[in-house]
């Protein structure tokens, strides 16, 4: 599922600057917390792909 790979992917590109915010960087503490915002679209993403994928199984209500 595409979705799942864009979410996995933007947690991997956030893991450098985790740790330089932790060590008290503060602008590698803004870029993680602009890319969290990018993981919780994509986890939403997530969520809507599949509700839509049990929709459309047979027998769904």
């Amino acid at each position: 599922m595409q979705e799942y790979e864009t979410l996995k992917r933007l947690v991997a590109e956030a893991e450098e600057d985790v740790s330089k915010a932790i060590g008290g960087n503060k602008a590698a503490g803004t870029r993680v917390r602009k890319k969290m915002q990018e993981v919780k679209a994509a986890a939403q993403d997530v969520r809507k792909k599949i509700l839509e994928g049990r929709q459309t199984e047979p027998g769904a209500a």
